[in-house]
């Protein structure tokens, strides 16, 4: 039995298809799939294919660091949870801020003052009790500042593990982007087995580019092995562009890109250990 759940996010691969038929092109893999913005959806339509959806954006607008944002980021909150039940979806993803055109953030704050950090950890806690009261699970997540979403508040990992910390709450848990640490933190495998205690999920890209793991620089067959050996059991999101000959997002580099992840975190787990010996 694999050590892990695999998922894939279907606003990334499968480009050259309408979006229920990349579900289903996931879904053919023995894959299960994570969206975004699920306002942009047929909510219907998704849950009719019976693809399990493990991942959505959980707030539509708002954000940590202010008062109006604060109110619209938990407003929104329980909007999307409406919309996660039509999924039967058990975990919802949220950021520091929201997103605009191209990742820039909606309210920039780099550097978070005290009164910002109570503020966020006071609406998480808040947010934490929405999940509880609704059976779901929302997980905050880490960003990159030099490459993606400059500005963005609470962007490092270590910014995420103190906030989820501060809640302890299994309602709100840590997504644990690899691809947004690497730019930002590196020391990845040391960094995941500081974090698991308090991680919902991990998502997964290479470093230049942010395609499939085996495109850049980082070793994800050895994080695997370490995640395995560490006892981590939860689900492992490929938020990845599909790349190759190329080509980006067209059905066979995406077939290719699927498969890659799938071996690469393809890992008994029972056998970390050993099949980290025999690598």
């Amino acid at each position: 039995m694999n050590a892990f759940s695999l998922a894939a996010c279907a606003e990334m691969i499968y480009l050259d298809r309408p979006f229920l038929e990349r579900v289903e092109a996931i879904a053919g893999h023995g894959v299960d799939v994570e969206i975004w913005d699920w306002t942009t959806k047929d909510l219907d339509a998704l849950a009719a294919t019976g693809v399990p959806v493990v991942s959505m954006t959980g707030y539509v607008e708002g954000d940590l660091t202010t008062e109006e944002g604060t109110a619209r980021f938990l407003s929104t909150a329980e909007e999307s949870l409406r919309a996660a039940e039509r999924l039967s979806c058990p975990v919802l993803n949220v950021h520091g801020t929201g997103l605009g055109e191209g990742g820039i953030p909606v309210v920039a704050n780099e550097h978070p003052t005290p009164a910002d950090w109570l503020r966020a950890a006071d609406t998480l806690r808040r947010l934490a009790e929405l999940g509880q009261r609704e059976g779901r699970v929302f997980t905050l997540e880490n960003l990159n500042l030099p490459v993606d979403h400059p500005g963005c508040p609470f962007a490092l990992a270590r910014d995420t593990r103190t906030l989820v910390q501060a809640v302890d709450s299994p309602w709100l848990r840590m997504n644990l982007d690899l691809y947004h640490a690497q730019i930002g933190e590196g020391n990845l495998i040391e960094l995941c087995r500081q974090s698991l205690p308090w991680v919902g999920e991990i998502q997964v890209a290479d470093v230049p580019g942010r395609a499939q793991p085996g495109t850049g620089e980082i070793n994800y067959r050895a994080v695997a092995l370490a995640l395995a050996e560490a006892g981590y059991r939860g689900n492992i999101g490929m938020e990845a562009w599909a790349r190759g000959d190329g080509e980006d997002g067209s059905t066979s580099v995406s077939d290719a890109a699927l498969e890659e992840f799938i071996r690469t975190f393809t890992v008994k787990a029972s056998d970390g250990a050993t099949d980290r010996a025999e690598s």
